[in-house]
């Protein structure tokens, strides 16, 4: 029996990028996250080992991470606002949230191109800072996901049924 690998944050979108193109090679799935390539087949093989993909292949299953991201993800990456600087938005401060939170206090993921002040959230992975720019879907499943860590109850819920129609799970 393999010992089972602890999952690392960009473990979460390695996940999410594989539902948005499951197909895609190794070597454009560590693109679309940005992280290496060697890391892209190490996250593939924990999220293998944690059942959230299809046992022996790159194929998620929707209902495991769906599960896993509203009841886990809060708990074992937990994000705690902090300063405010400027940043890219994230959270309920940035697609598909923003247009139903306007007017709210931001959170950003601190960057020298952001160009939004607001109060300063950890990123999931270094990497996600560029999925604004370079990957919008993934960027906001990412956003979602931090609505998820960091967020009030009412954005929590509005990011909860924004996954399930995406991922479109039945949980």
């Amino acid at each position: 029996m393999e010992p089972v690998l602890p999952l690392k944050p960009a473990d979460v979108a390695v996940a999410l990028q594989l539902w948005l193109t499951p197909d895609a090679p190794y070597r454009a799935l560590a693109e679309a996250v940005g992280i290496s390539h060697g890391e892209a087949h190490n996250a593939v093989r924990r999220l293998q080992a944690a059942r959230l993909l299809r046992a022996g292949s790159r194929t998620v299953k929707p209902e495991a991470l769906l599960e896993f991201l509203l009841g886990g993800v809060p708990y074992v990456f937990a994000a705690t606002p902090g300063a405010e600087v400027r940043g890219v938005p994230t959270a309920h401060a940035a697609p598909p949230l923003a247009v139903n939170f306007t007017g709210a206090d931001a959170y950003v993921w601190p960057s020298a191109e952001g160009r939004v002040r607001g109060e300063s959230l950890e990123p999931l992975y270094a990497g996600a800072v560029h999925t604004a720019t370079m990957n919008p879907a993934l960027y906001e499943l990412l956003a979602l996901v931090d609505a998820l860590r960091a967020g009030r109850a009412r954005e929590r819920q509005r990011a909860r049924d924004y996954l399930r129609q995406r991922l479109g799970a039945a949980t």
